[in-house]
This record gives structure tokens, sequence and C-alpha cells, in this order.
């Protein structure tokens, strides 16, 4: 099991972390999401270890930019 914090700018509410949390959990092995858009933080757990680029990837698609790992 691996989890995983990043530090993701632009969440502002409630359909803010339900789009990052969705793009997220489609990702291969991911377990569990949780963004809170207070703190502008997204755990992530998987099964696996995911690469920074995918998790990118995934939070770009949502409308979103991950900073950096928290």
């Amino acid at each position: 099991m691996s989890t995983v914090t990043y530090q993701v700018t632009g969440m502002s509410c409630g359909h803010c972390e339900k789009a990052v949390s969705e793009e997220l959990s489609a990702l291969p092995g991911v377990s569990s999401v949780t963004a809170k858009a207070d703190t502008g933080l997204v755990t992530v757990e998987s099964t696996e270890p995911l690469t920074d680029e995918a998790v990118r990837a995934a939070v770009d698609e949502a409308g979103y930019e991950v900073a950096g790992r928290a």
C-alpha cells in the first residue's frame, strides 16, 4: 500500500474536490482519494506507487494543478 499527499492549486469547493477525486480514482490501483479544498491537500492511497506524472495528468484533466508533494 502506498499513500502520498499532494498540494493541488485551484480547488475551492466540494465540486472541485469531487472532480479531482473522480479523476484520480480512475487511475489503476487507486483505492482511496481524499481531497480537501480548504487546505488544497489531496491524499491518494494505492495498491502500488503511482508516478507523479500520472497524478499530475489526472489532476490536470480535472482542471487543477499539482504544485508538488506535501
